[in-house]
C-alpha cells in the first residue's frame, strides 16, 4: 500500500511562489511516475505536471508555460512542485498521485492508482 501526503500549500499574492511537496511511504517508487493534478471549485480535476521516478523525465500541462518545475528527491522519497509567477487561475486543491505507467498517458488521471489528500493553494489578485 502506498500513502502520499502533500504539504506546502497556502495563501500567496499574485506573482508569488509556492513549493509543494509529496512524501511517499509504504513502498519505493521505482518504475513509477508521480503526477500533480489540481481541482478548482466547480471544475474537473486537471493535469498539472508529472515526473518519472527513475529517469526524471517531466511532463507539463500547457498552462504551466514554464512557471512550474517538478523534481524528485530519492533520499526523502519525495517529489516537489515549485510554482512561480502564480496567478488567480492557479487557485485550486493540488493533489499528488502515483502510477506505474510511464509515457504520454501520465497526463490522464485515470491511470493513477494512489492519491494524496490534497493541499489548498490560494492566489490572491
Amino acid at each position: 500500500q502506498v500513502q502520499l501526503v502533500e504539504s506546502g500549500g497556502g495563501l500567496v499574492q499574485a506573482g508569488g511562489s509556492l513549493r509543494l511537496s509529496c512524501a511517499g511511504s509504504g513502498r519505493t517508487f521505482n518504475g513509477n511516475t508521480m503526477g500533480w493534478f489540481r481541482q478548482a471549485p466547480g471544475k474537473e480535476r486537471e493535469f498539472v505536471a508529472a515526473i518519472t521516478w527513475l529517469s526524471g523525465r517531466t511532463y507539463y500541462a500547457d498552462f504551466v508555460e514554464g512557471r512550474f518545475t517538478a523534481s524528485r528527491e530519492y533520499a526523502k522519497n519525495t517529489v516537489t512542485l515549485q510554482m512561480n509567477s502564480l496567478n488567480a487561475g492557479d487557485t485550486a486543491v493540488y493533489y499528488c498521485a502515483a502510477t506505474p505507467v510511464v509515457g504520454d498517458r501520465v497526463v490522464r488521471a485515470t491511470v493513477y492508482n494512489y492519491w494524496g489528500q490534497g493541499t489548498q493553494v490560494t492566489v490572491s489578485s
